[in-house]
């Protein structure tokens, strides 16, 4: 029988490096640590609809107006210990989204969702984080997922039903390239979490469908673990352990809210 005392012995020599495994992948995401970027809070944005049934109805007078809803996210991406976390808002501690929302029905896609970005996480202009942040613009990057809303109800698929000729909205979730640092500014009436993978990971009774997927649709890509000088302290597959003895990674409040580290136990709101 092996040892304890054996296998520390084994795990002190090196891994054996198989031959190369990235044919066909798009090329591997750099991560930076979260501890490169600054937070902050900003005036309240109070959500648009009181309850789900209102926004339901804002839902088909924009459909009867202008046809189908177009709605954009960003799964903004950095790492805790070279672990991927996710930037995502907590609303009054009730539900959890990405950031990002509708655009407008005559809108250019990407321009209109960088404004929305920019409303939402960009520090107000004049502010002393404002002067701090050099680049306002937003690197977006793939399409990920698309989730599509048959009826005016919650429900939203990643398909079309067959019977469905007509959704009324279409969801896509955009990978949104963090660069090295970069100032973020939340609304004082959210949170915003920085969420490791495992945590999202087939826990949708918690954050919902379209959350608890997205370490499915990141499996995708490889990642290199960035430390604050920018040197590459880790790659997937393999990497040492975090030296600083860190337990396994939680959710953190980086601003708004209470500044301090949280499992992040709200419950799911509507999609």
């Amino acid at each position: 029988m092996t040892t304890v005392t054996e296998i520390a012995q084994q795990s002190a020599y090196p891994p054996i490096t198989p031959p190369a495994f990235n044919a066909n992948q798009p090329k591997p995401l750099r991560l930076y640590p979260l501890s490169n970027y600054t937070f902050g809070t900003k005036e309240h944005q109070p959500e648009e609809d009181p309850s789900v049934s209102a926004r339901l109805k804002r839902l088909e007078e924009h459909y009867e107006q202008h046809g189908m809803r177009r709605t954009c996210e960003g799964i903004l991406i950095c790492h805790e210990h070279n672990h991927p976390h996710v930037l995502m808002l907590q609303i009054a501690n009730t539900f959890f989204k990405l950031p990002g929302d509708y655009l407008p029905p005559e809108g250019d896609e990407i321009a209109s969702f960088k404004a929305r970005l920019t409303e939402r996480l960009a520090p107000p202009p004049g502010s002393k984080l404002a002067d701090e942040e050099a680049d306002q613009d937003w690197e977006i990057g793939d399409t990920v997922a698309q989730w599509w809303r048959p009826n005016f109800e919650t429900f939203m698929y990643p398909f079309i039903p067959a019977h469905v000729s007509r959704p009324k909205e279409c969801k896509k979730l955009y990978l949104i390239q963090l660069p090295k640092s970069k100032v973020l500014s939340v609304p004082k009436n959210m949170k915003l979490l920085a969420v490791p993978l495992f945590e999202l990971y087939d826990n949708a009774q918690r954050y919902g469908q379209q959350l608890s997927a997205i370490p499915h649709l990141l499996s995708r890509y490889k990642f290199e673990f960035v430390d604050e000088n920018d040197n590459v302290v880790s790659r997937t597959p393999g990497g040492a352990p975090p030296e600083d003895g860190a337990s396994v990674p939680i959710s953190k409040v980086v601003a708004g809210g209470e500044q301090d580290e949280t499992n992040a136990n709200g419950e799911k709101g509507p999609t």
